[in-house]
């Protein structure tokens, strides 16, 4: 994991910006990775991701070895020119997919077999089996762990359980990965809303080495899956101490833009979601006050651009009314707007809060916008 190196460059109480040096680039932390699950962010060019301000995003093993397959993507050069991907690339491991589509799965401490929800073929996906997609056959910079996606609520027995057999799996994805030297893994930090599994968890997690080799970053899983806003920060503040400061700190699957704000005021460093494309594609707009929905009556007749202060094209130079328009008519351009709109203002936004703590008024411009949102 030589070629990684993350540098701390400013922080503002425990909210901190830096740069994760990869082999494809760098990025710019905090920052928020689009998901392009299938090799695409959905409904836009990979330039106008890139344009929009994204410096990585991710992709999806479950959903790539089942179609085109990780051997076909492997083929055809990997990932990144498979999908026209220039920049660092992040995959996670499969498990939250296993858990949350396929009709039928059975978890054992060999892996998790699944049905696809595809065709209803069977497969197995070990830890090992993971790694080999992540690393050798999609190429990606940045590998995760193979996990169990604890089922929300749970008991604590269920979560430790849970817990326990993402370390034994995270250690065997570990020694699985070997001796990269362009690549790194991130492990996962499981125990539900539990303090103390959570604890275990990260300190697991950081003593866990495999011939003199740690994990290059640590992600916390299993939140934004029911939980809600106040217990997912609770947990944040439990797990936060117990993580390196020098190692990148990845909360998987968040989130909303206020969501982004409390956890960097935490000292997370990377996030992902498809709330940007996902709700661009329903008419959905996001901005500081949180979102609204562009097929209302009220933005038939309105000339303004959804956010001029933003410099991307779908945010600066087409009217409410004429997406209202495409929207309601169905057309795919709306759709293609909005989600372009919508990450941009979300990198937007990450760019702010990066400017925020390296002129130390972070605190300032959390509790600014947090005034606004709750407006």
């Amino acid at each position: 994991m030589a070629e990684f190196e993350f540098d701390i460059q400013a922080t503002d109480g425990a909210a901190r910006t830096g740069v994760l040096k990869t082999s494809r680039g760098e990025i710019r932390t905090p920052a928020f990775m689009p998901v392009g699950t299938a090799g695409t962010v959905k409904a836009l060019y990979m330039d106008q991701v890139r344009d929009a301000g994204s410096d990585i995003i991710l992709g999806n093993t479950y959903h790539l070895m089942l179609r085109p397959s990780a051997e076909r993507v492997a083929k055809l050069g990997g990932l990144h020119k498979f999908s026209g991907w220039r920049g660092p690339m992040l995959t996670d491991s499969g498990g939250f997919q296993v858990w949350s589509l396929s009709k039928l799965r059975k978890m054992s401490e060999k892996g998790v077999e699944f049905q696809s929800h595809l065709d209803g073929s069977k497969h197995m996906l070990s830890p090992e089996r993971s790694i080999e997609i992540q690393a050798e056959l999609l190429g990606a910079d940045i590998c995760m762990q193979l996990d169990e996606c604890t089922n929300f609520p749970a008991t604590r027995d269920e979560a430790a359980r849970s817990m326990e057999l993402s370390l034994r799996w995270g250690k065997r994805s570990l020694e699985a990965f070997g001796e990269r030297d362009i690549q790194t893994l991130f492990a996962i930090v499981q125990g539900s809303i539990f303090p103390d599994l959570r604890q275990m968890s990260a300190e697991a997690s950081v003593q866990t080495q495999v011939n003199g080799r740690g994990y290059g970053g640590y992600a916390i899983g299993g939140l934004a899956v029911g939980e809600g806003h106040e217990a997912m920060l609770e947990t944040l503040e439990n797990v936060m101490p117990h993580l390196p400061i020098t190692r990148p700190r990845y909360l998987m699957g968040v989130g909303k833009p206020i969501d982004l704000v409390e956890s960097v005021a935490r000292g997370v460093d990377m996030f992902d979601c498809v709330i940007p494309t996902r709700s661009g594609r329903h008419g959905q707009v996001w901005s500081d006050a949180g979102p609204y929905n562009i097929k209302r009556a009220e933005f038939a007749e309105d000339i303004s651009p959804l956010d001029p202060s933003i410099e991307c094209p779908a945010s600066r130079d087409y009217s409410k009314a004429y997406i209202h328009h495409l929207i309601r008519s169905g057309e795919l351009l709306g759709g293609m707007l909005l989600s372009w709109h919508n990450i941009a203002y979300f990198q937007n936004l990450m760019a702010r809060m990066r400017q925020a703590i390296s002129s130390g008024s972070f605190e300032e411009f959390g509790h600014d916008f947090k005034r606004n949102w709750q407006k």
